[in-house]
């Protein structure tokens, strides 16, 4: 993500000013803005060409004095002449922001395109950059709110004092999110939240680590978390799709590298839900395949804290969106084995190298560092070493790398490759998939001494 420009605030007006130099089009378009507010506003020209200016009920001033500046929160320029760098010279003077129409380089600060739901409002900003971008996004998320969004705001202000004796934190966030999601009677629900007790554990499916590859299901539930547990592998852009005021835990786990071991994880989660929080526990790719959630799983039954899982896609199905590679396909290959190389011992081996044989596609996770040696010992186990071979490094994201050859390729030496977390496909069907921009794997091992 980029980083912004500017900070996104909304500007108490209440009591003061909204000065607006100009008498045309553009000093309209800002007073019809500005005259929602409960601020005073006043349009300095000199040459009214807008006729309808006089009808927005703001005052009208044709000569410019600096009293005019007295208890002012804003300024919009929108002429050009002698008048507006005047007022401009005393604004800045003063430390009066001043917006100064379509030059976004003599700015302090930006009009957004602005949904109006009061006291509810929700601001789109480009920056000066692409107002029309801005229209389109705005004209796109006005489509989805309600027009009563702005009552049960309101509702909700009127109810802040009940609800802060009657409620908990964590009980009170929950009771809001109720209300504005109309699930029931304020009473009705100011009751149910107050013998609220029990939290509640979300096993979460990240994916692969491409934010817009979350399930809807997953978004929804982030966004409700008030905590969220999280891998090492899950990326920053996925977690900042939470609510911004969860409490985030990392827990990651890398290889040769532990910060939680899995008990710590395990008490964590039971903690946390005990306090009665609502707990995502953010997992990459999909939770039931190898992220030990079977052992938090059974955790959380044995504490009796209730669950949810929630699918994500999982890194070898990213892996093989990612190469057009059907890793079924119907004359070529009647299965596929998802599995991890790393504890392999020898019967399963076995078992990888006769299914592969049969025309089964293996998908290996966390097999990297000891690729060649497995490379080695299936073949040991009679498989043809001219098997193709498929890698994929950081499935389902931008930066993902691609490498393809033979099981033989794979089985000379260690992998010099990119870092990341890797899928490694063995079989036939790999050859139909769509490897063109994959580098050539024979390249890339080196012989270890």
């Amino acid at each position: 993500m980029g980083e912004l420009n500017t900070f996104p605030v909304s500007y108490k007006v209440k009591g003061k000013r909204i000065v607006i130099v100009g008498g045309g089009e553009e000093a309209l378009n800002k007073a019809r803005l500005a005259i929602k507010t409960t601020a005073s506003v006043v349009i300095v020209s000199e040459a009214i060409s807008s006729k309808e200016l006089y009808e927005v009920g703001a005052e009208i001033v044709g000569r410019f004095e600096t009293s005019v500046l007295d208890d002012t929160a804003l300024v919009f320029v929108a002429e050009t002449g002698i008048l507006a760098e005047q007022v401009k010279a005393e604004a800045r003077s003063r430390g009066i922001p001043v917006n100064v129409v379509d030059v976004p380089g003599e700015c302090d600060f930006y009009t957004p395109s602005i949904i109006d739901r009061a006291p509810l409002t929700v601001a789109i900003s480009t920056e000066g950059d692409a107002p029309v971008l801005a229209r389109l996004v705005r004209a796109k998320i006005e489509a989805l709110l309600s027009p009563d969004l702005g009552r049960v705001a309101r509702l909700a202000g009127s109810l802040r004092e009940r609800v802060a004796d009657a409620l908990g934190k964590v009980q009170a966030k929950r009771f809001y999110e109720d209300l504005v999601t109309g699930v029931g009677e304020p009473e009705v629900l100011l009751a149910a939240h107050a013998g609220e007790a029990a939290g509640e554990v979300w096993l979460i499916g990240a994916g692969p680590g491409a934010e817009d590859l979350l399930t809807l299901r997953a978004q929804r539930l982030l966004q409700a978390a008030d905590v969220i547990v999280h891998d090492q592998l899950v990326p920053d852009a996925v977690i900042e799709m939470g609510r911004r005021d969860a409490e985030r835990i990392p827990v990651g786990k890398k290889k040769g590298h532990h910060s939680f071991t899995q008990a710590q994880i395990n008490t964590l989660l039971v903690r946390l839900a005990r306090e009665g929080k609502r707990v995502a526990r953010l997992k990459s790719g999909d939770p039931m395949v190898f992220g030990r959630a079977g052992e938090e799983l059974a955790a959380l039954r044995k504490a009796g804290i209730g669950y949810q899982i929630v699918p994500g896609i999982s890194a070898a199905m990213a892996a093989a969106a990612d190469t057009a590679t059907p890793v079924t396909l119907r004359k070529v290959s009647p299965g596929v084995l998802f599995a991890t190389a790393h504890g392999a011992q020898g019967e399963e081996l076995d078992h990888w190298a006769a299914l592969a044989s049969s025309g089964v596609t293996l998908g290996l996770y966390m097999g990297k560092s000891i690729a060649a040696g497995t490379a080695g010992k299936l073949i040991g186990r009679g498989m043809n070493p001219s098997l193709p071979i498929g890698i994929v490094i950081n499935a389902g994201r931008r930066e993902r790398s691609l490498y393809r050859g033979s099981l033989g390729d794979l089985a000379t030496g260690d992998l010099a490759v990119e870092d990341g977390p890797a899928i490694i496909f063995v079989g036939e069907a790999v050859a139909h998939g769509d490897w063109a921009e994959a580098a050539d794997l024979a390249e890339r091992t080196y012989k270890v001494a």
